[in-house]
């Protein structure tokens, strides 16, 4: 135990003997009265919780204290039983809005000294800190998430006679950062990167005034005590802070320049996005030549400008976690085509700190924000980093003296099924716990996978999944991880004995649990991760039909999976269908190329047998492989195939179809993602990708921009689907046979592109029918990074749940890789159980 935690304890004791020998002699003492001590767990640091409970007493004529006691909130009070009774009922039921309570342990204290003493009043204690957590069901301490500008605090910034007018960092006990700040727990002012800002007279006195909102409001500054902006563009040759470092940004970005932003988990680059000359210039700087920028604007109003928004949109979008919110564009908007170019959604979202507000009302006008970094690395949060790696991105940096303790991008979320879904879960959501549903032996770490990664943390029924790193492949995205693992695991108390990871050995997760695991490890399926997650999430054990539709993970058999059917558990699963196998042509770089793709299933899609016929059933029976027959169809797919192989270099096609033939360097893959790919590139939509899942996008923008009046979302391509080695396998030589014919026969592609949906919808049901009906089962769970997919996600619950199942989409993680880390933490905790 460290010195500090024994100082923290002879408080605790000296509190105890304070209130002891200022007690009345006897419980009984007085007529009546009773004490109880109630330890509040949940997430109730940093939320206003201890004025909640300070209000809560005084009003029920209580005597005693509060405190925040490491990761929980201890209550010691004293009086009338049905004040007690009350006291406790309503912890729970009137809790802040951004509390989450989950367990409220109450002692009766009425049998020793009587404590606290009549009449004392209550008070807000000092806290107490301890080298471990004490929760009686798991040693987690939930660390509060950061919270945007509340109303009141909004009102504030723009009151001419307001103390805090157009302050920055203007916060309360309902807003302002949190787990960006703070070094560790409980949460004090002390414990976070505040602690350099001594506070001011009037701040002192609202931070203890019992009636004023910012009541032990740890984040509290104002202009005199606080955080100062500061400002710094070439040749000034060192930042300088003052009043001027906002008007010298505002001016920036309306002249056409690109600013670097601290934000509140990282730096942001921001520029307007109303000048295509601005956004194409960040394009080149940044290296993003095409994947969409996301674009702040100052209200909900100033959204429905932009987009069609609906309720659950609308609340996702003024939630306290201000996330991106991917939506449907209007027809007629300001913004510049270079925002999203051919892009079916458009990220919006409202402004989560002070000073974002205070840009848009400045500049009067949407701003592209996006992350602080260049493509492929981890956002920047240090201000020397920053400057060092965006110095070639920004024209200017507008800075601030409050340090950030992690790495917290912005969330993007989309609406599925009238509920909202999590595409990448980080500022606002993490480092909120989720719950497993079967709770962890052993403290355990999940290290994820190797795209949009993160990790999970889990101890008992408790998972807590780190904020969005990005793509591992990259030394400063590791040490990103590493920095946020280690901080995290300290302001959770999570030690974890365990780790899990993706069997893949070319991931750097993979190579980071071999290196750190000393023997303690447990390797979990890629796609078994995928629907694990769907399925936990909604506390599904098992067993159930489980959907993962992905780019690319490595399968049980050494090939590449990805659009694979399961019958599953939490602990293991059994691969029942699957879409058909093409090679993959040069590899890696066929998934920076979809015509690759697309070659790859006009050369060398497996032969199938013949279709089966409806309803499917047994026996099963082997292919039947007539190599004749399949050369003829082939032949006829080339002929139709010639406009796409015409667009193409004669000598990439030589060489592919060769290296398909001789099978060099062609691994198979039976992925969903994959034949997205490939149909776009044969719709002529995308050749190559500057991001992963770009042909998807364009395939999908493109079917939701199908003619009017033309039946295409509703009406489905060929399809078959066989029986090989005793799987169900879809066979899409139909399918895209059709789209070839479509394009012969001019049928415009944004029709063929909405039929092409909806075939993956009919085969995706067929399939789960005849499972469902074999095995018994009605759950159903869809995961997958194909599952971002707003069309296909939208379309398949429906569509399932019309053939009697009950069908179950990721929400609260990701569907894609961004999730896999919480479905490791869900199956290694369901296997350690079993044992």
């Amino acid at each position: 135990m460290s010195r500090l935690d024994d100082r923290y304890n002879l408080a605790d004791r000296a509190d105890h003997v304070a209130d002891a020998a200022a007690a009345e002699p006897a419980p009984g003492a007085v007529q009546g009265r009773v004490a109880h001590r109630l330890e509040v767990h949940g997430t109730v640091q940093g939320v206003g919780f201890r004025p909640f409970v300070y209000r809560l007493a005084t009003s029920l004529g209580l005597d005693g204290w509060v405190r925040n006691d490491d990761g929980r909130v201890v209550v010691e009070a004293a009086g009338p039983p049905h004040a007690l009774a009350t006291l406790a009922s309503r912890l729970r039921t009137d809790a802040p809005a951004l509390a989450r309570v989950r367990d409220v342990h109450v002692t009766d204290l009425s049998g020793g000294i009587a404590r606290p003493r009549p009449r004392s009043g209550f008070r807000v204690a000092t806290s107490t800190h301890r080298s471990t957590a004490s929760t009686p069901a798991t040693g987690v301490r939930e660390v509060p998430v950061d919270v945007a500008t509340c109303p009141a605090c909004l009102a504030e910034l723009f009151d001419p006679a307001d103390r805090r007018h157009r302050y920055p960092f203007v916060n309360c006990t309902d807003c302002g950062p949190r787990a960006t700040i703070v070094d560790t727990l409980p949460y004090d002012r002390a414990r976070t990167t505040m602690s350099a800002f001594p506070m001011c007279g009037d701040c002192a006195r609202e931070y203890a005034d019992p009636a004023d909102r910012r009541l032990h409001a740890e984040p509290i500054a104002c202009p005199r005590c606080g955080p100062r902006l500061a400002w710094w563009a070439p040749p000034q040759p060192a930042p300088a802070s003052g009043v001027d470092s906002l008007a010298a940004a505002v001016t920036m970005i309306d002249s056409g320049g690109t600013v670097a932003l601290k934000g509140l988990g990282g730096y942001q680059l921001v520029c307007d996005a109303t000048n295509d000359e601005a956004v194409a210039r960040l394009r080149t700087r940044k290296h993003r030549p095409t994947k969409p920028f996301a674009v702040m604007v100052a209200s909900l109003d100033a959204a429905r400008m932009l987009a069609h928004i609906d309720a659950v949109e609308a609340g996702l979008l003024t939630s306290a976690a201000r996330p991106v919110v991917l939506l449907r564009p209007a027809g007629d908007s300001t913004i510049a085509a270079a925002v999203g170019p051919g892009a079916g959604r458009l990220g919006l979202f409202l402004p989560a700190t002070p000073l974002h507000h205070l840009l848009l009302a400045d500049l009067g006008r949407p701003l592209v924000v996006t992350s602080g970094n260049v493509s492929g690395e981890p956002i920047a949060i240090d201000d020397d980093d920053a400057r060092n790696r965006l110095a070639a991105v920004a024209d200017g940096f507008l800075s601030h003296d409050r340090a950030i303790r992690s790495h917290y991008d912005d969330s993007v979320v989309h609406v599925v099924a009238g509920r909202g879904s999590m595409i990448r879960r980080a500022r606002g959501y993490s480092p909120q716990p989720l719950r497993l549903p079967i709770g962890a032996g052993e403290p355990l770490l999940a290290v994820g996978a190797q795209l949009k990664h993160t990790f999970t943390l889990a101890e008992g029924t408790t998972a807590v999944v780190g904020p969005h790193t990005g793509e591992l492949s990259q030394q400063p995205t590791m040490v990103a991880f590493e920095r946020n693992l280690a901080h995290l695991c300290a302001m959770t108390g999570i030690a974890p004995r365990i780790i899990v990871h993706d069997p893949h050995p070319g991931y750097l997760s993979t190579a980071y649990a071999l290196a750190h695991g000393a023997g303690r490890r447990i390797a979990v399926a890629h796609h078994h991760a995928h629907v694990a997650s769907c399925a936990a999430e909604h506390a599904v054990t098992g067993p159930f039909i489980g959907v993962a539709y992905d780019g690319l993970g490595l399968g049980d058999d050494g090939t590449l999976w990805g659009g694979e059917v399961l019958v599953a558990d939490l602990v293991s699963y059994r691969r029942v269908a699957r879409f058909g196998r093409a090679p993959l042509p040069g590899g890696a770089a066929a998934l920076r190329r979809p015509a690759r793709v697309a070659l790859g299933y006009l050369f060398g899609l497996e032969p199938l047998t013949e279709p089966l016929t409806e309803p499917l059933t047994e026996p099963l029976t082997e292919p039947v492989t007539d190599d004749s027959g399949n050369e003829r169809s082939r032949a006829a797919d080339l002929e139709l195939a010639a406009p796409f192989l015409d667009r193409l270099n004669d000598r990439e096609v030589s060489v592919v179809s060769r290296m398909i033939a001789r099978g060099v360097n062609c691994p198979v893959a039976s992925s969903a993602g994959r034949l997205f790919d490939a149909a776009a590139a044969l719709l002529g939509l995308c050749d190559e990708v500057t991001y992963e899942g770009e042909a998807a996008a364009a395939l999908e923008a493109a079917a939701l921009e199908a003619p009017a009046g033309v039946p295409s979302g509703d009406v489905e391509l060929p399809w078959r689907i066989v029986r090989h080695t005793g799987l169900l396998v879809y066979d899409p030589r139909p399918t895209l046979r059709a789209l070839l014919e479509g394009l012969h026969s001019h049928v415009a592609v944004g029709v063929l592109a909405a039929r092409f949906h909806a075939t993956i919808v009919a085969v995706t049901v067929a399939l789960c029918t005849d499972i469902a009906r074999r095995h018994r089962l009605r759950t159903v769970c869809l995961s997958g990074g194909v599952l971002h997919n707003q069309l296909l996600a939208g379309a398949l619950p429906p569509a399932l749940a019309g053939a009697g199942l009950t069908p179950l989409l990721n929400e609260q993680v990701p569907a894609g890789d961004g999730g896999v880390s919480y479905g490791q933490a869900a199956v290694a905790a369901a296997r350690l159980r079993e044992d």
